[in-house]
């Protein structure tokens, strides 16, 4: 039996109640890894590199300051 057909088989042995909690960690797992594109690869590098900022205030903070940094 594979992988797939014993997870299969566990499945129609989980009661009705408990699968929500077996449906979230399959879809993270199913989810593909996805490659960063070249800007945020670039963006990685340059952090690494000791340029660019960091923000370690709340998203509020975050929107607040791009809409003050927003050009005309």
């Amino acid at each position: 039996m594979s992988n797939r057909e014993f997870a299969k088989s566990l499945i129609d042995q989980i009661p009705e109640s408990k699968l929500i909690y077996v449906i979230s960690y399959l879809q993270g797992a199913a989810i593909p890894k996805e490659i960063p594109n070249a800007e945020t690869l670039a963006a990685i590098e340059e952090l690494e590199n000791g340029d660019g900022t960091v923000f370690t205030d709340s998203t509020t903070d975050l929107f607040a300051e791009l809409m003050r940094n927003k050009p005309c």
